[in-house]
């Protein structure tokens, strides 16, 4: 029993001290800055035109910036232009299957699947296929009622992307005049990382929208994203203490955006409250995640409902939101139980293994 308790008061001590760690970080503060803009002017412009609603649009394809690597200008700009064409087509295939519920996932699981093969596969650093597939989340559950508005609603989101894009551009040549850019890592061919661990990693995000679904849940959006933020961790220890750091986040947060969304927020307000959330947690997510976690929850939820807080219960929405973590955490840990576990991954990997051609195989091993 004492040993019990000696291991216990270990494995508490180091779960606390991961939970304090502040990692150290070279990112320039003109990073978040640019960033902040991204996001903000889009809402900027849209507060202007009295369409608050067509802002938060275009400021969803602004998230792009936050896939700008520190490499040479060149590659900067490919992989801008890569995952702002990701995003749109996430987000143009969630507000497809928005007309038939039935397709919502399945959809999921393959937008999933493929743009995390594809984030792995070309080294695409964090957030990986995270924001890229809470676009066709939130495209899932936008309140459409005839399908030929989706073409207006995808040209707002490229639009975003396309100003985020020439943001990271004029940033890039400020940056690269005070620093070397970092080299460009080759492709990865494994198939394990890019292929198996992908369709496993899509297989949950979509079960814990099915869960969602079966749960009646309203609009859970939140729930796959949630999942996703948790599973792709590099090993099970990794998986938990994102997980931990996500919960404990998301509730403060939920509080944050709680005392938020009590204040008179007008169409001026949101666009600096989305600048200054975003400025904060591009600056933390490197030191600290659970701290930056704070801070995404209220600038997601923003995202999302804004355009309709005026006619939602405050409360109910921030109760929701924390149902949703919490789900989606729940079975983000169960995936990743399944994601590194030895035996299972011989058990499905090997039959899966063979339906590769072997022409893709062989540069796959």
């Amino acid at each position: 029993m004492r040993t019990f308790f000696q291991r216990w008061a270990r494995l508490t001590g180091s779960q606390v001290r991961e939970l304090l760690k502040i990692n150290p970080s070279d990112r320039r503060w003109q990073m978040p800055v640019a960033a902040a803009l991204a996001t903000g002017l889009p809402l900027l412009i849209g507060a202007c035109f009295d369409r608050l609603d067509y802002g938060l649009a275009s400021s969803l394809g602004g998230l792009v910036f936050i896939y700008l690597p520190a490499t040479p200008l060149s590659h900067r700009m490919v992989t801008l232009m890569g995952c702002a064409f990701g995003l749109s087509g996430c987000y143009t295939l969630g507000l497809l299957s928005h007309f038939f519920p039935w397709s919502m996932v399945p959809a999921l699981v393959f937008t999933t699947a493929v743009v995390t093969m594809v984030c792995r596969f070309y080294r695409i650093g964090m957030p990986g296929s995270l924001f890229i597939i809470m676009a066709g989340t939130i495209g899932m559950y936008t309140p459409l009622d005839d399908p030929l508005e989706v073409p207006l609603w995808v040209g707002l989101v490229a639009m975003g992307a396309l100003l985020a894009f020439l943001i990271g551009f004029l940033y890039s040549l400020y940056a690269l005049r005070l620093e070397a850019p970092q080299p460009a890592q080759p492709a990865v061919a494994s198939f394990d990382f890019v292929v198996f661990d992908s369709l496993l990693i899509g297989v949950f995000v979509g079960l814990s929208l099915a869960v969602a679904q079966l749960l009646q849940l309203e609009k859970p959006y939140w729930v796959p994203v949630s999942c996703l933020a948790v599973i792709q961790g590099a090993s099970l220890r990794a998986v938990w203490n994102r997980q931990l750091q996500r919960v404990l986040g998301t509730g403060i947060g939920l509080l944050v955006a709680w005392g938020m969304f009590l204040l008179p927020l007008n169409k001026w307000a949101v666009p600096f409250l989305m600048m200054l959330l975003c400025f904060i947690v591009e600056t933390a997510v490197v030191r600290h995640y659970a701290f930056a976690a704070i801070f995404i929850t209220p600038m997601t939820i923003l995202l999302a409902e804004a355009a309709t807080l005026s006619s939602s219960s405050a409360a109910a929405l921030i109760e929701a939101r924390f149902y949703d973590t919490l789900l989606g955490c729940l079975v983000g840990l169960l995936g990743a139980l399944c994601l590194h576990n030895p035996h299972f991954r011989r058990w499905l990997g090997e039959p899966l293994r063979r339906l590769i051609p072997p022409g893709f195989r062989s540069g796959a091993a």
